[in-house]
């Protein structure tokens, strides 16, 4: 087997989901871990585990919301500065009705989350550190022209 195969680098993959409500604002996180800006739900795949399964458990586990996640809007590269060098992924969760829009202020999050938030994009830059903003900015830019990537399994769309 070659070299590469048996030891992989070291490589962060963040699975994060853009979901907004019906005046379009966006469900933001105030974490414990990241103090310097509010972020977009989400977390890493567990060993063996879909991306896109990661995302939708992530996005339940902290938010309350469980939404197919089938399309990707941004594949965000960042080099290694204080975690090893990362890929993250951002998918689209879709507009939530109100209904759900209540289930997220009624749900209980993980204690590392200190607040959920729905932010219209005015605001995105004051409240986001600017790598976190850039990323928001151009998901919602390809939302806006109907452009993502679906998900796919080995070539098949995922469900």
């Amino acid at each position: 087997m070659p070299e590469i195969l048996t030891s992989p680098p070291p490589r962060r993959l963040g699975h994060q989901v853009l979901v907004q409500n019906s005046d379009g604002a966006i469900l933001l996180e105030e974490v414990t871990y990241k103090p310097d800006g509010l972020i977009l739900p989400g977390g890493s795949a567990e060993a063996r585990e879909l991306p896109h399964l990661a995302a939708r458990r992530h996005l339940e586990t902290e938010t309350g919301l469980s939404l197919p996640l089938n399309r990707v809007l941004a594949v965000d590269y960042v080099d290694s500065q204080l975690l090893p060098e990362g890929m993250n992924f951002v998918y689209w969760g879709g507009r939530v009705t109100k209904v759900q829009v209540e289930l997220v202020a009624q749900h209980r999050p993980p204690q590392e989350i200190v607040g959920l938030h729905w932010i219209h994009d005015s605001q995105l830059p004051e409240l986001m550190e600017a790598d976190q903003y850039r990323r928001v900015k151009q998901a919602l830019a390809a939302l806006a022209r109907g452009a993502s990537l679906p998900m796919l399994l080995r070539g098949v769309p995922a469900e």
